[in-house]
């Protein structure tokens, strides 16, 4: 009798040591749950001067601004003829699996390649980034292996791809510094292109899409980039802004909300704008293509302006000729010139001062070409 009454009683407790320790187990297991790497990069788009950075090299998972090595092969495409803006892009059942943000596009069914670029420059779409990766390559996995090589060529040495959107995957990894680097050779060497970016909207079916990048329109001069968040990323941001003729780049990692990480954008872009070192320039090149250590020598200002990034030197070179003339008098005191970038030049007029410059890109973006008015260093 006596024995069953023990046995009752160290049933009943260890019932409730049971019951007491489901919440604290579960409380020990959120305390342990890996949290999202915090990071963050400033840039002087021109220079590459690193202007501030945290937890640079520290490895970490890009999220969506995966899509901006996505884009940055597509446009690359373009340039080399292998895919048109207006071309139609089969559409896999493979690419409708691909989870949330989705543009809903339809197995069987095409995209325009334009549309596609609006997709994941503005809704982030998944299954649409798929579609350009097949497109590109053939497969995703095929198109993976492209992004990391090309990732490797552009100096971003942390970085491995192993999807075209940035859904989570333990392997695909990437730092602060690596996604900074890859927004100065959008930002750079595809003025073309950039502007979608910058696009906050887009119509798709009679429906208009919106954008996830609230800071276009409540941070001057903010015109891009991307925006991504998994969980085990935390909120991304690499955003670019540019405030008379200074571009910045700035690269936000693991942010505990979408509202914090941009709040810290502009805290950091604020900080950078403040300073006011000049940029060191590239190499430049006149009209005959001969180097000139110093821009004073194409004209009297200080300014230049850049209407688009070419393979060939002798295409930039007709056309900042052929946006002097279409200037007219705005042009007068300006020359064309040539800028190298590594492998490809940089169509310029050079020799304004800081407002002709900007009434100059007024002008050509009122004609519908591209234009970016530039502070360069005596």
């Amino acid at each position: 009798m006596f024995a069953r009454a023990r046995l009752a009683a160290a049933i009943v407790t260890m019932v409730a040591l049971s019951s007491l320790s489901v919440p604290a187990a579960a409380k020990a297991g959120r305390k342990s749950a890996a949290r999202p790497v915090v990071a963050e990069f400033l840039m002087d788009a021109s220079s590459g001067a690193v202007l501030s950075a945290r937890n640079a090299d520290v490895s970490t998972y890009p999220a969506s601004l995966t899509k901006m090595m996505t884009l940055l092969l597509t446009f690359e495409a373009l340039d080399r003829g292998q895919l048109r803006l207006d071309q139609p892009l089969p559409v896999s059942y493979y690419a409708t699996t691909m989870a949330p943000s989705r543009l809903g596009v339809v197995p069987g069914d095409t995209i325009r390649v334009e549309d596609a670029i609006l997709a994941l420059s503005t809704k982030s779409a998944n299954d649409v980034a798929v579609v350009l990766g097949e497109a590109i390559v053939g497969s995703e996995a095929a198109f993976a292996q492209t992004m990391t090589q090309r990732a490797r060529e552009i100096g971003m040495r942390h970085t491995v791809f192993r999807n075209a959107s940035g859904l989570p995957n333990r392997e695909q990894r990437t730092t602060a510094r690596d996604m900074a680097l890859l927004a100065r050779e959008l930002v750079r060497n595809h003025a073309r292109y950039y502007p979608y970016f910058s696009r906050s909207s887009f119509d798709w079916q009679n429906q208009t899409v919106y954008g996830h990048n609230r800071l276009l329109d409540q941070y001057d001069g903010m015109d891009g980039i991307k925006t991504g968040y998994i969980a085990a990323s935390g909120f991304n941001l690499a955003a670019s802004a540019s405030r008379d003729g200074r571009r910045l780049i700035a690269v936000v990692l693991g942010g505990e909300s979408a509202r914090k990480r941009d709040r810290r954008i502009v805290e950091l872009m604020d900080a950078g704008f403040r300073n006011q070192a000049p940029a060191k320039p590239d190499d430049l090149l006149v009209s005959d293509g001969k180097p000139k250590a110093r821009l004073a020598a194409a004209g009297t200002g200080s300014w230049a302006i850049q209407t688009g990034v070419y393979r060939s030197q002798q295409v930039a070179r007709q056309e900042a000729e052929t946006a002097r003339k279409r200037l007219g008098s705005l042009a007068t005191a300006a020359k064309p010139m040539v800028q190298r970038s590594g492998t490809q030049y940089k169509a310029q007029l050079v020799g304004f001062n800081a407002a002709a410059a900007q009434s100059a890109c007024r002008s050509l973006k009122k004609a519908k070409t591209d234009c970016l008015a530039i502070q360069r260093s005596p």
